[in-house]
């Protein structure tokens, strides 16, 4: 096993990742990570899961830089980009390509040059490993969405074939909607909620009458 697959919890246990170990409820690691940040620095650094202490935050994982369906997806989350950070959020991006690679994209890509949010690398698969959306015999990641609150736990995750394009407005809804239950405490969202729209309190009194 590499050692760089594994992390510690802080409180002596040695949390193991390389399986996809990462599910809705858990808490993130503090992975380290190499981003390109298109935006006002436009430079490559490392950032950590810390980093973003008290934003929610959204990972967006795709196949691979220079591909079809992925500069449609990314330039739609650029078009919502502002959205999300409206609701408090940051975006990344994330592909098993190097930081310089997504430069490169970034540079050549009337797509992808509209990009403002980080854009992550992953060259030695630990987080798609740990989210469990590696395909390991091409070294690619699967369409993985996954929304962490801003304790740093896991309340949304979604994995698509690679042949399916995912829609940024229906992710910000999602994202919207679970800031409301994570602010309201004993209330839900039905299906389709919309901002603003109504909720249900689950008790009792709702049962069999839905």
């Amino acid at each position: 096993m590499c050692d760089n697959c594994m992390m510690n919890s802080g409180e002596g246990e040695v949390l193991d990742f390389t399986h996809g170990s990462l599910h809705v409820g858990d808490t993130v690691p503090n992975f380290e990570f190499e981003v390109f940040n298109p935006g006002e620095k436009e430079d490559i650094h490392k950032v950590t899961i810390e980093d973003y202490k008290g934003k929610w935050l959204i990972f967006f994982f795709y196949p691979a830089d220079f591909t079809f369906v992925c500069p449609t997806e990314l330039e739609e989350m650029q078009e919502h980009y502002e959205a999300f950070k409206k609701e408090g959020a940051e975006v990344i991006s994330v592909s098993t390509d190097t930081a310089f690679c997504h430069k490169a994209w970034h540079d050549s890509s009337p797509a992808i040059g509209k990009i403002e949010y980080p854009m992550a690398s992953d060259a030695n698969h630990i987080l798609s490993e740990s989210f469990g959306v590696l395909i390991p015999d091409e070294g690619l990641a699967l369409r993985g969405t996954f929304v962490i609150n801003s304790e740093g736990k896991i309340v949304l995750a979604e994995v698509n074939d690679n042949s399916i394009g995912r829609s940024a407005k229906e992710l910000l809804r999602k994202l919207q909607a679970a800031k409301f239950v994570a602010e309201h405490d004993g209330k839900v969202c039905p299906a389709s909620w919309q901002a603003g729209g109504d909720t249900l309190e689950p008790g009792l009194d709702l049962v069999g009458k839905i």
